[in-house]
């Protein structure tokens, strides 16, 4: 599965797709005993790493394919139609993966050896951003050459694979007052993966807790010292990057149960209330997808700091997130019971969609953040 991209292709990101959908059987092979059982899908993310897939976004002068966001976004959104679960997994070390490559083109610390360890396909990049976003959980104390740093973790996707944590902690600067620091914790001793992600939807991705205990973390691996409960410049490009990722996931998911939807409606074609669904379905993924592309062309390839950015992408987040809903709400109705029973591609989508609202933020702090942002008041405080 492993592939070399043409740079004279007339489209490569629809070289990039198809690629993608080549994964889709042994995607679509494990994607029910996974959820059904809410274990890791393991064959899956094999696949994918045997594929080569965790180098898509390093930067092809350290041996990677060197994608864009808008690329890794399409091909996690491809991968997202055959399993919900392996999609939304690879995607949190995607999005980490394309931030460190934004990192990189900076000459920052560290950025380049985590890169090449990626191309080599001896790291997984861990994310707890959603989790911790500006308030992090857990604490960092300063120590000669560092910190240690204790707290648990939640929402750590692919955790069983994971090789290093990028993560965040509240310190307390005697002279800044609270503070958040980025950090890169490997997985080792003192951090502990807990088998204990027992969920509605997205069951396979194994997004355990993670126990970290007073873990000694150098200061050049801290990736950025920020304000305690602040939308502050890094923390709106990692968000630019992450999210139009994750979402992209979930335009995945939903299409998949419309897709299984419209092939259950055939034999009822010809009612005008099946008709009116599968329209409605199509404009309500039209107008999510159109969202999608805007906010990728307003991020762009390596977007600087911004709040207009980051609201622009919020909007984009909100607008899956309900369009999501409101297709898989849709699919089940049209499939009916056939699309009730547990394996039913549809009945699982409809799951895996709702988890869409709880990335932060969610649909309603998105009204409220943009009308801060557009009447003029302060609107970096979460």
């Amino acid at each position: 599965m492993t592939m070399q991209l043409d740079e004279t292709t007339s489209s490569r990101a629809e070289e990039l797709v198809a690629w993608a959908a080549g994964f889709g059987p042994v995607l679509r092979e494990h994607a029910e005993a996974h959820d059904r059982e809410g274990s890791w899908v393991a064959e899956s993310f094999d696949a994918l790493r045997a594929g080569g897939m965790l180098s898509l976004p390093v930067p092809t002068e350290l041996g990677g394919m060197g994608a864009t966001i808008r690329e890794i976004a399409l091909v996690d959104r491809e991968l997202a139609r055959h399993c919900g679960s392996t999609a939304l997994a690879i995607s949190m070390h995607h999005h980490v993966t394309a931030f460190t490559a934004w990192r990189w083109r900076r000459d920052l610390p560290g950025a380049e050896a985590t890169l090449r360890r990626v191309a080599g396909n001896e790291t997984v990049l861990v994310s707890t951003g959603g989790g911790d976003f500006t308030s992090p959980r857990g604490r960092a104390v300063k120590v000669d050459g560092g910190y240690r740093v204790s707290g648990r973790k939640q929402f750590c996707s692919q955790s069983p694979v994971g090789s290093v944590m990028s993560t965040m902690f509240t310190f307390d600067d005697p002279e800044q007052s609270l503070r958040v620091l980025n950090l890169a914790v490997p997985f080792g001793e003192g951090v502990t993966v807990h088998d204990n992600w027992d969920t509605m939807g997205m069951r396979g991705t194994a997004s355990n807790d993670v126990t970290i205990d007073d873990v000694f973390v150098p200061e050049e691996r801290v990736l950025a010292n920020r304000p305690h409960g602040v939308i502050d410049p890094p923390l709106q490009v990692i968000a630019s990057i992450a999210f139009p990722i994750i979402s992209a996931v979930y335009l995945g998911v939903a299409e998949s149960a419309a897709a299984a939807a419209i092939e259950a409606a055939r034999e009822r074609a010809e009612s005008p209330v099946v008709q009116r669904q599968v329209g409605l379905m199509r404009h309500r993924l039209r107008v999510a997808e159109w969202a999608l592309e805007g906010a990728l062309a307003v991020v762009g390839d390596d977007p600087a700091p911004s709040t207009e950015t980051f609201a622009a992408v919020m909007a984009m987040k909100r607008e899956i997130a309900l369009a999501g809903v409101e297709v898989c709400d849709l699919a089940l109705e049209i499939a009916g019971g056939r699309g009730y029973f547990k394996g039913s591609p549809i009945e699982r989508a409809y799951r895996d969609v709702r988890g869409a609202k709880l990335h932060p933020l969610n649909p309603e702090d998105t009204l409220v953040h943009a009308g801060r942002l557009t009447l003029g008041l302060p609107c970096d405080v979460n």
